[in-house]
């Protein structure tokens, strides 16, 4: 008999807040990663009192076990991709990027979570300012929505024009794709812009689905990204699956009514 040959699932780190309602944050991401085939670890940088209508309390995790959470897993699992979410202050900043510094082919997905829809700041200028300087160079994609997009680029994105125009500006910060969403547009479709170093500028575009469980659909997008980026997809195949993933998640929880306020979109 030949000698049995050991399987590594394929791991992929989400960095993020915990959501005591489950709809968005690394319960999102994990809920999300599960989905696409891959297994789900976990690096908590904040902890949440929310319910599906706000944020109503959080404290924010030290830098230092932020750091130690991470490399825990990295010396151990076999992780195939990284996604961030929110990141409490420019020291966190710092400190993800030192824990990621000895892994610099490891793909990374970033989800520059600013705030809450809800009107709760996370992230303030200084630790944009961080972001843009130590982790965006390094990442292999960052998704903002259009009013993430306006703060890191300091250009407003009013059209599907700024937004394609705001993606190729925020490449010059060194990352090697933009994924611009398109959530906040006005209209029937909603439109995503990716734009990539040497590939232009194209439109991922389908029907705007109309549901009250949009929770923490960015989460569920970019860890879905992750996920098959860490499976050895190109990242325009790895961004469609993932989209697919989203809207399955949103049509088939349209009709559910979880809490009183904008439920979780349920991958």
């Amino acid at each position: 008999m030949g000698k049995v040959r050991k399987l590594r699932p394929r791991c992929v780190l989400a960095v993020a807040g915990s959501d005591s309602g489950g709809g968005a944050g690394v319960q999102a991401d994990a809920r999300a990663i599960r989905a696409s085939g891959c297994h789900a670890l976990t690096a908590i940088t904040a902890v949440t009192a929310q319910s599906t209508r706000g944020v109503e309390a959080w404290d924010p995790v030290s830098p230092s076990l932020i750091a130690r959470q991470m490399t825990a897993v990295l010396k151990d699992f076999s992780v195939g991709a990284v996604k961030t979410g929110l990141l409490p202050g420019a020291a966190a900043v710092r400190a993800v990027a030192r824990a990621l510094g000895s892994h610099p082919r490891l793909p990374l997905v970033i989800d520059p979570v600013l705030g809450s829809s809800s009107g709760t700041r996370f992230l303030d200028r200084s630790g944009v300012r961080e972001l843009k300087r130590r982790l965006l160079p390094r990442a292999a994609l960052v998704t903002p929505n259009w009013p993430e997009a306006a703060a890191i680029s300091g250009f407003a994105v009013r059209t599907l024009r700024d937004a394609e125009r705001v993606a190729v500006k925020i490449l010059e910060t060194g990352c090697g794709a933009v994924l611009v969403k398109g959530g906040h547009g006005k209209g029937g479709s909603c439109v995503d812009i990716l734009a990539t170093r040497g590939g232009g500028v194209q439109r991922f575009s389908g029907r705007r689905i109309r549901s009250r469980n949009t929770h923490g659909t960015g989460c569920v997008l970019a860890s879905a990204i992750a996920a098959g980026l860490a499976q050895g997809r190109t990242l325009e195949a790895a961004v469609g699956s993932a989209r697919r993933l989203l809207r399955k998640g949103l049509l088939g929880g349209g009709s559910l009514h979880w809490g009183r306020g904008s439920g979780p979109a349920l991958p």
